[in-house]
């Protein structure tokens, strides 16, 4: 079959582990692989990407929704698509694409795709709870979206009509339980920056309520515990990540009110 005429675009950093999975889920399907990597990466990564045809930009770092944007604007194909290197097309969601680019005209009026992402986490497949559907408008007509959000949450904004596809995007996030909980420390510290910068300020509610909703939200009312063991792990990190964010928001207010030892008080 001829590829379609898609530009998928990718960001990444040193993801020799990873990558090569990602790629090989659109060589040959797409007309256009283009991905933007850290100038600083000294792995294989750039090595992978070019055996599977990918067009690679080495750039400094600008943060998730600057690099995103750097690499649509590198795009030629009427569609691009938006992945992470961690996340592989399933053979279900190409046939699924397929069906409406093969032939140009269905695909009339529509501006974007979105499709349910289903994650891969502690070797089950997580199909309830606070991670599934997960859905993620990344398919999109040139020209009509653009990256945006606060980082390292980008999201896509589209202006015009969304299709939902039905089948899933693949999503293997996390190598193991102590890579989540790097990923936890790492993203509070974005955010504490991200809640300093919008200048709001600290609430002691949502340190005690909102880690506990977290967690009953995902495991009981969104049936997080059909996935047994491993769907109560996934309910509990949610609710230990909030508990970090906010307890770190608390920690970094009252650290700024603290006059150093040796130092002259404020107004003397």
């Amino acid at each position: 079959m001829d590829p379609l005429p898609i530009s998928v675009c990718l960001i990444s950093g040193a993801e020799e582990r990873r990558i090569g999975r990602t790629l090989a889920s659109v060589a040959g399907w797409a007309s256009e692989i283009v991905v933007v990597l850290n100038r600083e990466v000294a792995d294989a990564t750039e090595e992978i990407c070019l055996a599977h045809g990918a067009r690679v930009f080495r750039e400094p770092w600008k943060g998730h929704v600057a690099q995103k944007n750097s690499a649509a604007e590198k795009a030629t194909q009427p569609w691009l698509l938006g992945l992470d290197a961690d996340e592989v097309l399933s053979p279900e969601l190409r046939s699924e694409i397929r069906a409406w680019l093969g032939t140009p005209s269905k695909a009339d009026g529509i501006d974007a795709f979105s499709m349910p992402r289903l994650t891969s986490y502690m070797g089950a497949w997580i199909r309830h709870g606070d991670w599934y559907p997960d859905r993620k408008t990344r398919l999109w007509r040139r020209g009509r979206g653009g990256w945006t959000g606060v980082d390292p949450h980008d999201r896509l904004e589209v202006g015009g009509r969304v299709v939902p596809l039905r089948s899933d995007l693949h999503h293997y996030s996390f190598t193991d339980l102590s890579h989540h909980v790097r990923k936890v420390n790492s993203y509070s510290d974005l955010f504490v920056e991200g809640q300093r910068r919008a200048g709001k300020g600290f609430r002691g509610r949502d340190l005690v309520f909102r880690p506990l909703w977290r967690f009953i939200r995902g495991y009981v009312v969104r049936r997080g515990f059909l996935d047994g063991w491993a769907g109560f792990c996934v309910a509990g990190m949610v609710a230990f990540e909030t508990f970090v964010r906010y307890a770190k928001r608390l920690e970094h207010g009252r650290a700024a009110r603290i006059t150093p030892p040796g130092s002259s008080e404020p107004g003397r």
